[in-house]
């Protein structure tokens, strides 16, 4: 219930203004376990869009059924053919499917894209507990609990009740990018767990004097920060900017701070522990199969460039940028 509106029994952790609290949350589930974790940020995305965009009603629905332990997420990957609303002559109907679906088979309550005549449009389903789901080609290498898959939706009639605020809310910004921090804040909890087990290695092996180990774990501590950093400041922009451009362009560059942190710190735990990191059930195996996996997220290098591109045409300084 935490990411629902304070009045409707939550939190209200899906406001910008609580983002602090909610940074500090994500990267406690991170470090626990990340794909609990990525299955907690879906659900705060999906009540944050439906908070933002969708009516009166609508959010109190959702309230509803979350309070009776529904789940919901964003289901926003497509294949090929895309899932579409497509008019019939008793009513609008779905056709396709939505793929990268995490937690299919027991989230009841998604928010699905799909394309409609006058443009991309959110829906907010109701399923039924038993929904038709296939999870079998989910064979990454971490991230399998997340129990991701797809889900075909042809056939089934949607109405108006069910249609989120207007065709192109979806991607509207600064949120739609902005809110790239959350995913990034969950890396960063993994990525805090892993210099944490690093420090008990060298505590319980008694290597913690050997003077190249002391250095990787400067490294590790030193790259962690720097990502927590750059996430909360992330987080803070989102809800106190009010220039979109840079609150995007901000959380472009944080995404990449944050994956070079969490890869650096990764290999460096790797190499300090030894073969010991890569056997199970060892939790830095573990956590370091899956934040690979989970680090893995759309047009890295766009986000990149498109960052540095707004940096480039702006005349404030780095301090100030």
């Amino acid at each position: 219930m935490s990411p629902l509106p304070h009045e409707l029994g939550g939190s209200s952790l899906w406001d910008p203004r609580f983002g602090a609290e909610l940074c500090t949350i994500l990267r406690l589930l991170g470090a626990a376990d990340l794909s609990l974790a990525r299955i907690f940020e879906g659900h705060v995305n999906a009540v944050g869009l439906v908070c933002r965009y969708g009516t009166q009603a609508q959010i109190e629905g959702l309230a509803g059924s979350v309070r009776d332990g529904a789940l919901s997420a964003v289901w926003g990957a497509d294949d090929a053919q895309g899932l579409r609303i497509t008019p019939e002559r008793d009513g609008n109907v779905l056709k396709g499917r939505k793929i990268l679906a995490s937690g299919a088979g027991f989230v009841t309550r998604p928010l699905v894209t799909a394309s409609a005549p006058e443009g991309q449009q959110m829906c907010l389903l109701d399923l039924e507990i038993g929904y038709a789901h296939d999870t079998s080609s989910w064979q990454a290498q971490g991230m399998r609990a997340t129990a991701t898959g797809t889900v075909d939706f042809t056939g089934r009639r949607i109405t108006d009740r069910e249609r989120i605020g207007a065709p192109g809310d979806f991607m509207r910004q600064p949120h739609f990018s902005g809110g790239a921090w959350r995913f990034c804040a969950v890396h960063t909890g993994a990525t805090e767990r892993l210099v944490d087990l690093f420090r008990e290695h060298l505590n319980s092996s008694a290597r913690g004097e050997d003077a190249y180990q002391l250095e990787r774990l400067a490294t590790c501590v030193a790259d962690a920060t720097t990502a927590r950093f750059w996430v909360e400041d992330a987080a803070r922009r989102l809800a106190v900017e009010d220039d979109p451009e840079s609150i995007v362009a901000f959380a472009n560059l944080t995404r990449m701070v944050v994956e070079r942190s969490a890869l650096t710190v990764m290999e460096t735990v790797q190499r300090g522990i030894g073969l010991r990191a890569f056997v199970r059930p060892h939790d830095v195996e573990r956590i370091c199969r899956d934040l690979a996996t989970y680090l893995r997220q759309p047009v890295p290098d766009r986000a990149m460039s498109d960052g540095a591109q707004v940096f480039l045409s702006s005349s404030r300084s780095a301090g100030d940028f």
